[in-house]
């Protein structure tokens, strides 16, 4: 029974994201130009699409010393279609979150990242087709 669950919950699975599109970070040092360019963090458009069509941004939201800031973010375009290096652009101090937006026809997908003192959380980003609300952000900074 439990294997009948986990086989149909993977088939679910595969089928939300088949035609999809989102972003898949990745980690800078597994790739030497983006180590280069200092990245923090890497982005890829992935899906069934042409990621070299797809446009992706970034905006760093936070908190320093009690004030809301929100500060434009640069992505350097890697080898690879679709394929992004993030470098810090936002101060040391204060709580972040990493708003990433991809962009590729008419899909859309987002992606936020907690980032901090301690750098930039990968595995604690989420994920949608739908845009994240500023109370989402909000909570992420909390």
């Amino acid at each position: 029974m439990r294997k009948t669950i986990v086989t149909l919950m993977l088939a679910c699975a595969g089928q939300m994201f088949a035609g999809g599109f989102w972003l898949q970070l990745g980690n800078p040092e597994a790739n030497p130009a983006a180590g280069k360019m200092g990245a923090v963090v890497t982005i890829k458009a992935v899906g069934c699409h042409d990621p070299a069509s797809a446009k992706v941004t970034a905006t760093a939201v936070g908190v320093v010393n009690g004030e809301r800031r929100t500060i434009p973010l640069e992505l350097k375009a890697l080898g690879e279609p679709g394929a992004y290096a993030l470098a810090q652009q936002w101060p040391q101090e204060g709580k972040w979150v990493i708003q990433l937006v991809g962009r590729n026809g008419g899909q859309f997908t987002n992606t936020p990242i907690g980032a901090g003192p301690g750098g930039i959380d990968r595995l604690h980003a989420k994920l949608d087709m739908k845009a994240f609300t500023a109370s989402d952000v909000d909570a992420m900074l909390k």
